[in-house]
């Protein structure tokens, strides 16, 4: 019998949208906030969990396919993206949804695989450019 997915001892085990890079993410808690733990390599980036719901209930009022348009916390984000939404002051949480000053980007590279894996959207695996869906 496995272990359930997703927790510390057995991780998501995940392809960035274009399947170059391989990354895990798990479910953990922080100063009582549940919390995504993505390790790429030796970095470690942290996202509030409840990002899965509210890009999911946006993605299903958007209706439509929306560029990924990942982009490093020191860059800005391409209007219009999943990146872009993941730290507006519009989206729910009112701000970033990385936890993790320095390493808060990147929320439209990592979050769209692990939202494909848990059946909530379908991502496009292309060399660059992806978009998503809410399912």
């Amino acid at each position: 019998m496995s272990a359930e997915a997703g927790t510390k001892e057995n991780p998501w085990k995940l392809k960035t949208p274009p399947g170059t890079s391989e990354y895990q993410m798990f479910k953990s808690e922080k100063d009582g906030k549940e919390t995504l733990v993505c390790t790429v390599g030796s970095t470690i980036l942290h996202y509030d969990y409840r990002c899965l719901s509210d890009l999911h209930a946006m993605l299903i009022k958007y209706g439509d396919w929306m560029d990924l348009g990942s982009a490093d916390e020191q860059k800005p984000a391409k209007e219009g993206t999943v990146e872009a939404w993941g730290r507006s002051p519009e989206n729910p949480l009112g701000g970033w949804y990385g936890l993790k000053k320095g390493f808060r980007g990147r929320f439209g590279m990592y979050v769209p695989p692990l939202m494909e894996v848990l059946g909530l959207a379908e991502v496009e695996h292309n060399p660059k450019n992806n978009r998503m869906k809410a399912i």
